[in-house]
């Protein structure tokens, strides 16, 4: 791999949960959406096994906070081609509904392109553009919270799981772990008011999560999510470590899994 490190086991490792139709799931690969200076920027479309050409489905976008080229050298791979990712997008599929994994270079700017696509494109995607949900995870949360900030009208829930939130009350945690482990920090001086306060959010702790600072920024959350009465469901697996959807092989583990599923299938098909 030249340069590149060698894939770091985490990369190939699946969600401890699985469904019947998985295997069936169609996926479009590497599909352009933005051309960029340093070459273009694509997209991996998943689809149930039943899909219909013509047919239009609610779609969830699986946000990445951590520029891909920084990310392959750690890990050995794309986010999009981590098998996380290819597992809940075939998780996402098999429930019924399309997902979205993609490249990037600039987390936040990028993101935002990729919506501006999807609308524009949405017919041919097979993607009802008026039904979105946000599936994000550990750093790459910061980039979700920012993305509904600005981007939230067409989106009806949002899933993060054992993530990095805001600094709140002068707390630096996320910050300091955005500089040590290298995701965007793109949250920065912004506030749980900033959020919709009408998006239902679905919160998931890991209670022994060994990453720094990383339970204390979903604690300060939820205190002024609450305080600002915002539709907040929290689970709290008490047992578990970080990324436990891929190291906690538990009937807890994979019964979170199936709720996250859920909520977004409520949701988005409601």
């Amino acid at each position: 791999m030249g340069q590149e490190a060698q894939p770091n086991p985490i990369a190939t490792k699946r969600v401890v949960y699985t469904m019947p139709g998985m295997d069936g799931v169609t996926v479009r690969r590497d599909q352009e959406f933005l051309t960029t200076d340093s070459g273009p920027l694509t997209m991996d479309l998943y689809h149930p096994p039943d899909f219909e050409s013509g047919s239009r489905l609610p779609a969830v976008v699986v946000v990445s906070g951590y520029p891909d080229p920084g990310f392959q050298k750690v890990v050995g791979c794309q986010f999009k081609d981590m098998g996380w990712t290819v597992s809940w997008g075939r998780l996402v599929a098999a429930s019924g509904l399309a997902a979205i994994a993609y490249t990037n270079r600039d987390p936040v700017s990028e993101v935002r392109a990729l919506l501006q696509y999807v609308r524009k494109n949405a017919k041919s995607l097979g993607i009802d553009e008026n039904r979105l949900a946000v599936l994000a995870c550990s750093g790459h949360v910061p980039v979700a919270l920012s993305f509904l900030m600005h981007e939230a009208r067409d989106v009806k829930c949002a899933v993060l799981c054992y993530g990095y939130m805001l600094d709140l009350d002068g707390f630096t945690g996320v910050a300091d772990a955005a500089k040590m482990i290298g995701f965007v920090n793109a949250g920065a001086g912004t506030s749980v008011e900033d959020l919709p306060h009408d998006l239902p959010l679905f919160i998931v702790r890991a209670g022994q999560d060994e990453l720094p600072h990383l339970n204390e920024s979903i604690d300060r959350f939820l205190v002024k999510a609450l305080a600002h009465n915002l539709p907040v469901t929290l689970v709290n697996h008490h047992v578990a470590p970080h990324a436990f959807d891929l190291l906690h092989d538990s009937d807890t583990s994979r019964d979170i899994v199936r709720s996250m599923l859920e909520f977004m299938r409520f949701h988005l098909l409601m």
